[in-house]
């Protein structure tokens, strides 16, 4: 089953958390979770989400590459315009995800399109 969301003036935890819930596939009646569901979801006008000038300066992203002084930070502003839109949504719905084996596989089922 193939889901379509448009993200067009649409905020993005929103899109992001129904994301999260198809792609373990919570809308349907066979759901199981410890099974992987034959459910993909694709995201399009991705590049038209609603962000305010508030959450682009003050969202902060940070990684940490496991090295003293290792950490690195940069606002919502600063990811998008290094990593784009595709590569928000897919943090995001990714860290909504459950934390085991499934996860990898679950956000290979996910397609941005701008």
């Amino acid at each position: 089953m193939k889901y379509t969301i448009d993200a067009q003036g649409k905020k993005l935890g929103r899109i992001a958390s129904q994301a999260a819930s198809l792609l373990r596939g919570k809308g349907l009646a066979s759901f199981k979770p410890n099974e992987l569901p034959d459910v993909g979801v694709e995201i399009v006008n991705a590049s038209g989400i609603m962000l305010s000038e508030k959450k682009l300066a003050q969202t902060k992203y940070r990684r940490y590459s496991g090295y003293p002084g290792g950490l690195k930070e940069a606002n919502l502003k600063e990811f998008l315009s290094k990593k784009g839109v595709g590569e928000l949504f897919r943090m995001v719905i990714l860290r909504m995800l459950p934390r085991n084996t499934m996860r990898s596989r679950l956000i290979k089922r996910l397609t941005v399109k701008n």
